[in-house]
């Protein structure tokens, strides 16, 4: 695995008429992949969705945060990923160890594993009262089709989102990033068929990374005037706690909680997203049955 630092970039090319993003979340994926001990085809899928939730995370401000939803008829079950503005991400598959030969092309079968039956929903929490949501439906199960799809559809801007997850043979990952360019108001059409054909003739972004490209060289393949603007560390976080699990044992109610304390010795609590486990004795759960009452 490589050890290069998880890096996101972003910038601005052709006087500002064009947004571009970059990312390398190699480490992030493989952390992921440890964690729920993923097999490659579930660890592409959801190595993708989170390389796109680290971009579209870094397009949000301050302590706003969004979640990318995956529902496809497919073996992996539901994808969640979560995203904020700090370049802290998480996520998770119901199904880790679903796992599909290489497709025709020699690659994971993501498109077989998540379906091309379902939904992409994006919910954004911008602090006002009411979350911003948006969906699509599926339309190649490639994920970054996908994203490219939502945002012409649901946000009305015309992307070329680009995602790549290499896995060894041990199923570890060896490269993981992606890149996002949306083209904004004010293009010729000149200019959109210049960075059309050099999004078509870019190499996998793998492959890119792979060779030992910086994001910045990357993007410049389609953007030779890229600017930077700004760039961030990319890393895993999860926002579970005891206080937090405790909160949600105390809110199923009396009956179940004692319930719990009269059948179980300990009750374990795991979180779906780092695969922490909480343990509560009988002692734990009488205090929160306690707390429960009041």
């Amino acid at each position: 695995m490589s050890q290069t630092k998880d890096r996101l970039i972003r910038g601005t090319a052709i006087d500002g008429k064009v947004r571009a993003f970059a990312v390398r979340t190699t480490g992030l994926v493989e952390e992921l992949r440890r964690r729920h001990d993923m097999y490659p085809t579930a660890t592409a899928a959801l190595g993708r969705t989170l390389t796109a939730g680290a971009m579209m995370g870094s397009m949000m401000k301050g302590k706003e945060k969004l979640t990318i939803q995956i529902k496809g008829d497919g073996p992996l079950g539901q994808i969640l990923v979560d995203a904020n503005a700090l370049g802290e991400v998480r996520g998770y598959v119901n199904e880790p160890q679903a796992h599909l030969p290489n497709n025709s092309m020699g690659k994971p079968d993501v498109a077989g594993a998540v379906g091309t039956s379902g939904f992409l929903h994006v919910t954004k929490d911008l602090g006002m009262k009411e979350p911003y949501r948006g969906s699509v439906p599926i339309v190649s199960g490639e994920i970054g089709e996908d994203f490219t799809y939502y945002f012409a559809v649901s946000e009305q801007t015309p992307s070329a989102v680009g995602l790549g997850v290499r896995v060894e043979s041990d199923a570890s990952v060896i490269v993981a990033g992606g890149f996002i360019i949306q083209l904004l108001p004010g293009l010729e059409d000149e200019e959109i068929t210049a960075i059309e054909q050099a999004v078509g003739q870019l190499p996998p972004v793998t492959s890119l990374l792979d060779q030992g490209l910086e994001l910045e060289e990357m993007i410049k393949c389609i953007l030779p005037d890229f600017k930077l603007l700004d760039e961030m560390d990319i890393k895993f976080a999860c926002s579970c706690s005891r206080e937090r699990v405790e909160k949600t044992l105390i809110s199923l109610g009396e009956t179940e909680l004692t319930q719990l304390m009269e059948e179980d010795e300990e009750t374990e609590v795991v979180c779906d997203f780092c695969r922490n486990a909480y343990v509560f004795n009988q002692d734990d759960i009488r205090t929160l049955l306690e707390q429960a009452k009041n």
